[in-house]
């Protein structure tokens, strides 16, 4: 369900066939690669799992391309193994124990993500965080970064008995803020995010900031393709000055 830049009140716009439908009035969020930049951590630990096995650590430039897919794909590359054998494999206990005791050392918001979240909360526009992270990385990482209080939902990857891209995670998330899926707007940096995404019948915007590369990002057909944190305000019908173009119009998210 694409969303299209219109003069219709504000709460509505056209659908695929011409009839009005809803517009969105919440954005759920993925948190590694779309929120925040925890590839530092992430990648320390693998250091120190590598170290620990006798092996050289990699440079954070090479590994941060593996976090989307979580510690066992970090372990995967790292010790060339297989999905299956990364994901029993003891070096990925270690990792995790190694990230369980720096969880939010170096990690960080992306440019611009703090600006979008407070405008989002001036605006009451209600916002979440869905994520494939266990709980017990999850909490302790968004206390860190000061969104544990302010986000409506939080879903972790252990929450619902099914992770993304299943869609019950975001149907859970949805359900619990009171909103429908429909009027949800689910943003991620993996294909799998807009996979749940669209499964769950939510619009879907993928960002070019995070650790999906940017070459695939234009295949995973999502609704809208973000470049900058500032773009996803137009989608709910916010504008800001500071974001206008040089004729004074809003800069729109790019439309796929």
């Amino acid at each position: 369900m694409p969303i299209t830049e219109n003069p219709s009140p504000p709460d509505a716009h056209p659908g695929a066939g011409g009839a009005e439908q809803l517009a969105p009035t919440c954005l759920l969020f993925d948190l590694d690669g779309t929120l925040a930049d925890t590839a530092p951590d992430l990648v320390d630990a693998l250091n120190k799992t590598l170290v620990g096995a006798g092996l050289a650590p990699v440079p954070l430039n090479q590994a941060r391309w593996w976090v989307a897919g979580g510690s066992v794909r970090l372990i995967q590359e790292a010790f060339s193994l297989t999905e299956q054998q990364a994901l029993s494999s003891p070096w990925r206990g270690q990792l995790l124990e190694h990230y369980a005791q720096n969880v939010c050392e170096k990690t960080r918001l992306f440019p611009g993500i703090a600006q979008l979240l407070s405008q989002l909360d001036d605006h009451r526009i209600a916002w979440g965080v869905v994520t494939n992270k266990p709980h017990r990385f999850t909490q302790p990482l968004l206390v860190a970064i000061n969104l544990d209080r302010r986000a409506r939902v939080i879903v972790s990857g252990d929450t619902v008995a099914r992770a993304k891209p299943d869609p019950l995670p975001l149907l859970y998330a949805s359900d619990q803020i009171g909103i429908a899926p429909q009027r949800v707007i689910y943003v991620g940096d993996d294909l799998r995010d807009i996979t749940a995404g669209k499964r769950a019948k939510m619009t879907t915007a993928a960002v070019t900031w995070g650790y999906g590369p940017p070459d695939d990002v234009a295949h995973w057909r999502a609704d809208c393709i973000i470049s900058q944190p500032s773009e996803l305000l137009n989608l709910v019908g916010i504008t800001s000055e500071s974001e206008n173009g040089p004729d004074g119009s809003p800069t729109p998210a790019r439309r796929v």
